[in-house]
């Protein structure tokens, strides 16, 4: 009992203050052996209950978790099976993970993880279940009902880029699609703990320099506006595939490589808006809040669903290096874990998913297409940006430190108020 109120007064500073007061030493030493036996299965019952595995479906899913996350892409066959990868993922300590599709064997390998998993619902769907809310049902009672509360599903996406593309049916079924699938999860009282959006890429946009001008393309906008209204009303943010790769690849000439990597570089002026922005990543993000406010959006936050950069490509893609990728990740990496927003909004923090986890080996296309995992298909880093990838622990997994256990627990918010609340009941029962 005292080593686990030392390990409360480490946890909880002030609330265990109180249980070493002198006051309370006093108490302790005059309560009478037995009536302090008497007290042990239910003081035990609720230390118990700090360490139940609340994350199993008690509370609310969040879509994303810290600052960074990761996309799973699996077009290519010679990549680790998905239980080797959820093995990667925790070593590495990436929360955040996101996948195109809905697979069995992949859901199944994040049950227990911990890890917060984004499927996916295919373009190939979205027509049918834009004018049938049943197929939307079939679907979530098929692909997640079953894995819950085991995998933590904390989001689907609804397509993938459709709008500013060729198909124009497509770009018309995407709302019906979303409200349906929302409809579906409401039904089955999912809403609130698993969150829709769909990825949009640049071509939503009808320009993005400098940042302040950037507005919705007027054809887009017919599409686009119904889904905003609907992710506004239910507090959605608006999800953004931002490449400065792509960018500087397509205009090397006249787009600074320091600019796009997060180096020392002059950066640009926005006059409009008296900003100064010293890397593409930022001012992509705040392009895309520019045409949100224009549009009348003032309030949904931008996160980004891809951004990446190849190690290898083809002759005319420029910049498609091994040093050029792991500069833009590891400063990437960087930028998101110190959890600041950009210029715009500075109290906006930058979330975002990296692409990818592995380089795909069957992906059609250019090759840099092919060659943007941060990881090679053994496992172990693709370059070192500060991840360890697979490797053995030296050390028990029943082990934990006050330390880790502080790191990993005390910083949950579940974790505080189950702690707070066992500490009021010692002092009731120590009175």
């Amino acid at each position: 009992m005292a080593e686990f109120l030392l390990l409360l007064q480490r946890l909880v500073p002030q609330a265990a203050q109180q249980l070493f007061s002198k006051r309370n030493k006093t108490m302790l030493q005059s309560t009478s052996l037995n009536g302090r036996l008497r007290m042990m299965p239910v003081f035990f019952f609720f230390c118990s209950m700090l360490f139940l595995p609340f994350h199993q479906g008690i509370l609310t899913a969040h879509a994303f978790t810290g600052t960074y996350g990761i996309n799973y892409g699996r077009i290519a066959d010679n990549i680790p099976a998905p239980e080797s990868v959820v093995t990667l993922l925790k070593a590495a300590r990436v929360k955040n993970i996101k996948i195109f599709d809905a697979d069995h064997s992949v859901i199944q390998a994040f049950k227990g993880s911990g890890l917060e998993l984004v499927i996916g619902i295919g373009n190939e769907y979205l027509k049918d279940m834009s004018v049938n809310e049943e197929r939307a049902m079939d679907w979530i009672k098929e692909n997640v009902q079953p894995f819950l509360p085991e995998t933590h599903i904390s989001g689907i996406t609804v397509g993938n880029e459709v709008l500013g593309g060729t198909d124009q049916e497509l770009e018309q079924a995407l709302m019906g699609a979303i409200k349906n699938v929302y409809s579906a999860l409401t039904r089955l009282q999912l809403a609130d703990s698993i969150e829709i959006w769909t990825p949009h890429s640049e071509a939503v946009f009808a320009n993005s320099y400098p940042p302040s001008s950037c507005i919705f393309k007027e054809d887009v906008l017919v599409y686009l506006k119904p889904i905003l209204d609907f992710f506004s009303q239910h507090g959605s943010p608006f999800y953004v595939n931002a490449y400065p790769f792509l960018a500087y690849k397509s205009d090397p000439e006249h787009i600074d490589i320091n600019y796009a990597l997060f180096q020392s570089n002059s950066g640009i002026y926005d006059a409009k808006t008296n900003l100064h922005y010293d890397n593409m990543f930022d001012a992509m993000i705040d392009a895309a809040y520019a045409a949100l406010e224009t549009a009348g959006y003032n309030d949904m936050e931008v996160r980004v669903s891809e951004t990446g950069w190849a190690s290898n490509g083809d002759e005319n893609e420029a910049g498609a290096t091994t040093h050029n990728a792991r500069t833009y990740n590891y400063n990437l990496r960087k930028r998101l874990l110190k959890k600041k927003g950009t210029p715009l909004r500075p109290k906006k923090v930058v979330k975002a998913y990296i692409f990818a986890l592995f380089n795909e080996n069957l992906k059609p296309g250019p090759s840099s297409e092919r060659h943007y995992g941060l990881f090679k298909a053994d496992g172990s880093i693709s370059y070192d940006i500060g991840f360890t990838g697979l490797r053995p622990s030296s050390a028990s997994p029943s082990l934990v430190s006050l330390k880790e256990l502080n790191a990993r627990c005390w910083s949950r918010p579940y974790f505080r108020v189950v702690a707070s609340c066992t500490i009021v009941l010692l002092l009731a029962l120590l009175r």
